[in-house]
């Protein structure tokens, strides 16, 4: 079976730790090679990078540009700072080449909408990195919400707190300065919660409205927020997401990353489940989900972990050589979202619908 060549623009240390070596399982002492997909290079800004790059067999691109013409690249993993995303994802899509991009798609709704009318133009796919859905116990969880296991369900709380801007060199970047790159606990942390709430309730957010915390850290982005999404199925929900609050330490942190589901016969709990975890042995965490009954409860660990990060790079070759691309349709809602959320917070709360 022929695989899909890629080659990674931006090589951080999670381009390199996560999304090559695990995602494209370059790590072979981990990782069996996929089937659909292989990373053949990469470039980053930074020169020093090429040392990493070659020391995982990959080809070094001296810049996105020598990335976007070599005719032995089939697609790019676009995985730079988030203001460059669209440049760049719209110059591998100008150059014929199908793109993932790390969440978000783009800095904005205008940039995002650019590149989905791009990708059908040149009828390539377009996808974003929201690996959280390919996680094991959250798919478990799905199948349990799908199959009644809840009953009725009416209510669902996400949240994604922890404390990060304290440290002067933490309020420093762009998650903590610069709203522009998204950065703040809504464009950086309540994304992922509005892409896990219509996986696992199965309907899409219509209308948000979303409150700022009291502003109490010395950073230039909101410190946290509430938010209450109304779905098109009628049910609500909600996403606690910050940078204030301590969470004990990194176990109480990790635990604290996941959501509760409502039903009228039981609740569903997911602890670590909202993070860059798949279960792979040496995590810092063993993620958990529990179904409380009230009378009982009944725990599920991961028995295989199937990496997150392979998830959506196999997902999308698979798009690649069946000629069926991803429209990026899901990035631009979620970058929709975001936009959403923060004009209902600047207008006091009040309900804005995602257009």
């Amino acid at each position: 079976m022929k695989a899909v060549k890629y080659a990674l623009i931006g090589f951080g240390g999670i381009a390199e730790n996560r999304i090559a070596k695990e995602g494209f399982a370059c790590d072979r002492a981990r990782f069996k090679p996929l089937r659909q997909a292989v990373l053949v290079g990469a470039t980053d800004i930074n020169p020093s990078r090429r040392t990493a790059v070659e020391a995982l067999g990959l080809k070094w691109y001296k810049d996105a540009a020598e990335v976007c013409a070599d005719p032995a690249v089939d697609a790019v993993f676009v995985a730079t700072n988030n203001l460059t995303h669209a440049t760049l994802a719209r110059q591998a899509l100008a150059s014929g080449k199908a793109v993932i991009v790390d969440k978000p798609l783009a800095a904005n709704a205008q940039e995002a909408r650019m590149l989905v009318k791009l990708a059908a133009r040149k009828k390539l796919s377009l996808s974003v990195d929201h690996m959280m859905t390919h996680n094991v116990l959250n798919l478990k969880a799905r199948q349990l919400i799908a199959g009644k296991k809840l009953g009725m369900v009416n209510d669902a709380c996400f949240h994604m707190q922890f404390a990060y801007g304290y440290d002067p060199a933490e309020a420093a970047t762009w998650r903590c300065s610069n709203r522009a790159e998204m950065g703040g606990p809504i464009g950086d942390v309540a994304s992922h919660c509005f892409y896990m709430a219509e996986f696992l309730l199965g309907s899409r957010i219509q209308a948000v409205r979303a409150v700022y915390y009291p502003k109490r850290m010395s950073i230039k982005v909101e410190d946290g927020a509430l938010i209450q999404c109304d779905l098109e199925n009628g049910m609500t929900c909600s996403a606690l997401v910050s940078f204030c609050d301590a969470r004990g330490g990194l176990g109480g942190t990790l635990s604290n990353l996941g959501y509760e589901i409502y039903g009228d016969r039981a609740v569903l709990r997911g602890y670590g489940t909202m993070f860059q975890l798949s279960g792979h042995a040496g995590e810092p965490l063993k993620m958990r989900l529990e179904l409380d009954e009230f009378t009982r409860q009944q725990d599920f660990a991961v028995t295989k972990a199937l990496n997150i990060y392979q998830g959506v790079i196999t997902e999308h070759a698979a798009s690649v050589l069946a000629g069926t691309p991803f429209t990026g349709q899901d990035g631009l809602r979620n970058v929709l979202q975001c936009e959403a959320a923060h004009k209902s917070a600047q207008r006091g709360g009040r309900t804005v619908r995602i257009k």
